[in-house]
C-alpha cells in the first residue's frame, strides 16, 4: 500500500520552492529548489508528478502572490487621487518588493519557459485592467485602463533593458500629470 497524499507537506513544498523561484529564478534543475525546500528532486516528484509540473505550481503561486500585492497597491483610495495612488504602486512594483516578480514573470517571455505556461502573456495583460479600470472610474476615466496598462507594461520592459530608473520613474509620472491635468484640444 502506498503512502496517502499529505497535502500540508505539498503546501510547505510549494511555498518553499516559491520563495526560491522568486529570489533567484526559475532553475533548469530541480536540486536547488530541492535544497531550498529542505528535500530530495524525489520527493518534488513525489508530490508534484513532473519537473515542468512542479514548475507551473511555482509560477500559479508567485502568480497568486503578485495579484494580491500588487492588486492591494491598485486598489482606490477615499483619501487619495488615484493618481497618487498609481505613483506608489510605481514605485513599489519597480523597487524590491516588485523586483521578484517581474524578473520571474519575464522569463515567461523566453520561448523555454514560456511553455510551462503558454497563455501567461494574455492572463498577464487581462488580470490588470478590472481593477485599473475601476481606479481610473474613480477620476472619471475609465477608459483610459488599456492604455495606463499599455503604459506601465512598456515602460517596465524598458526598465528592464535599460536599468534606467530615474527615465522611466519621470515618464511614468509625466504619464499621470496627463490624468491630472488632461490635455485639451
Amino acid at each position: 500500500m502506498g503512502r496517502r497524499p499529505q497535502p500540508e507537506i505539498k503546501e510547505r513544498l510549494l511555498d518553499a520552492c516559491t520563495d526560491h523561484a522568486l529570489e533567484h529564478g526559475l532553475p533548469d534543475r530541480l536540486e536547488p529548489l530541492a535544497s531550498a525546500a529542505g528535500t530530495s528532486a524525489r520527493m518534488l516528484i513525489y508530490h508534484f508528478g513532473t519537473r515542468d509540473a512542479l514548475l507551473r505550481a511555482v509560477l500559479g503561486r508567485a502568480r497568486k502572490r503578485q495579484l494580491a500585492a500588487f492588486g492591494d497597491l491598485l486598489r482606490v483610495r477615499p483619501d487619495e487621487p488615484y493618481t497618487a495612488t498609481l505613483a506608489s504602486a510605481w514605485t513599489a512594483m519597480t523597487g524590491p518588493e516588485g523586483q521578484p516578480y517581474l524578473r520571474m514573470f519575464g522569463q515567461l517571455r523566453e520561448s523555454s519557459a514560456q511553455q510551462l505556461w503558454p497563455d501567461f502573456r494574455r492572463v498577464a495583460t487581462t488580470d490588470w485592467l478590472g481593477p485599473l479600470e475601476e481606479g481610473l472610474r474613480s477620476i472619471g476615466r475609465p477608459e483610459l485602463a488599456t492604455l495606463l496598462l499599455a503604459v506601465i507594461r512598456g515602460l517596465l520592459m524598458d526598465l528592464d533593458a535599460t536599468a534606467d530608473r530615474a527615465r522611466t520613474d519621470r515618464a511614468f509620472s509625466d504619464f499621470l500629470s496627463t490624468l491630472d491635468h488632461p490635455v485639451v484640444g
